[in-house]
C-alpha cells in the first residue's frame, strides 16, 4: 500500500527524528491510568513510537497500530522488537520452567505498577546491533503485556468495515490529510468509523491540525490541491460534526510540542 516518495497521507518517513522523545508529551497530557487494561486502536501510527509506548509503558491490554504506509508499518513492526531488546531485566520476572531433560526455558513478564522510565532504555542499542535483537515471545498467556500486547497491520483504515471495538481510539496529526485526501465527505465519514468502532462510553483522543496548514499539505499533490478548493468545513467545524454524530462535547486537554508540532489534544466520549 501508499509508500510514495510524497507523503500524501502525512505517511512521514522518519516523522520521530523531528519529534524525538523517549515518551511522547502528547500523552502526558493524559491521566496516568487512562490506558490501562483498555484496548486501543492508534489510527495513522506511523513507525509506532506511540503505539509501543501505550503498550509498553502504559499498561494497555491491547494496542493495535494501522498506517496505509507499508514501509513504515514493517519499521513499526521492528521498533517493537528493538524496545523489547532494550528493555530492563530487573522490571520483569523471570520465570523458569523444567522441562522432562532439565532444561530451562525462560520467560519474561511485566512486573505491575513498574514505570521506570529508565527500565524502558537499559541496554544500548548497540547490545541489539551486536548481538542480534531478542526473540518475540510466544507464550500467548502474556498476551496483555509488551511486546505481544502490541501488533501492527497496513490498511486505509477509512475504507474498510469496522470489524472491532476498542475502549479507546487515537488519531494523532492526521485529519488534516484524511480531510484533503477524502474531502468533506471523507472527515465525516472518518469520525462516523471511529464513532462505531468505540465502546459505549469509550474514548477518542484526537490531535487536529489547523486549517492555516491545509496552505502547506495541499501544495504536495495536485490532486490535495484540487481537493481543497471543495473543501467547506474547517476543523474548528468538527466538535460540532462529532457532536451531532453522538460524541459528547470536547474536553481540551491542552497543547504540547514545538513549533509546528504545537498542537492541541482533545478527547471525546462516545454516548
Amino acid at each position: 500500500m501508499a509508500s510514495s516518495v510524497t507523503p500524501v497521507y502525512g505517511n512521514y518517513h522518519g516523522y520521530y527524528s523531528k519529534r524525538p522523545s523517549v515518551r511522547d508529551p502528547r500523552l502526558s497530557l493524559l491521566p496516568p491510568s487512562f490506558f490501562t487494561g483498555k484496548t486501543v486502536l492508534d489510527i495513522g501510527c506511523n513507525e509506532g513510537w506511540v503505539t509501543c509506548e501505550i503498550g509498553q509503558i502504559w499498561g494497555a491490554a491491547r494496542v493495535v497500530g494501522v498506517d496505509i504506509d507499508e514501509t513504515l508499518i514493517r519499521g513499526a513492526w521492528k521498533r517493537r522488537r528493538s524496545l523489547w531488546s532494550q528493555q530492563f531485566p530487573g522490571r520483569d520476572v523471570i520465570e523458569r520452567k523444567e522441562d522432562n531433560n532439565s532444561s530451562g526455558v525462560f520467560k519474561r513478564a511485566k512486573l505491575d505498577g513498574d514505570t521506570d522510565s529508565h527500565s524502558f532504555d537499559y541496554f544500548p542499542a548497540s547490545c541489539e546491533h551486536s548481538n542480534e535483537p531478542l526473540p518475540i515471545p510466544t507464550d500467548t498467556t502474556k498476551e496483555s503485556y509488551f511486546p505481544t500486547n502490541v501488533i501492527f497491520r497496513t490498511a486505509d483504515w477509512l475504507t474498510e468495515p469496522v470489524s472491532e471495538r476498542y475502549d479507546i481510539v487515537i488519531a494523532l496529526s492526521i485529519t488534516k490529510w484524511i480531510h484533503l485526501n477524502y474531502g468533506d465527505d471523507g472527515i465525516r465519514r472518518f469520525f462516523r468509523k471511529v464513532h462505531g468502532s468505540l465502546n459505549a462510553g469509550g474514548f477518542f483522543v484526537l490531535e487536529p491540525q489547523t486549517w492555516e496548514t491545509y496552505a502547506k499539505a495541499k501544495r504536495m499533490d495536485e490532486k490535495l490541491k484540487e481537493n481543497a478548493k471543495h473543501l467547506k468545513l474547517h476543523p474548528d467545524n468538527f466538535p460540532t460534526i462529532m457532536q451531532d454524530i453522538g460524541f459528547g462535547p470536547p474536553q481540551h486537554l491542552g497543547s504540547v510540542g514545538e513549533g509546528g508540532f504545537h498542537r492541541p489534544v482533545d478527547i471525546y466520549i462516545r454516548l
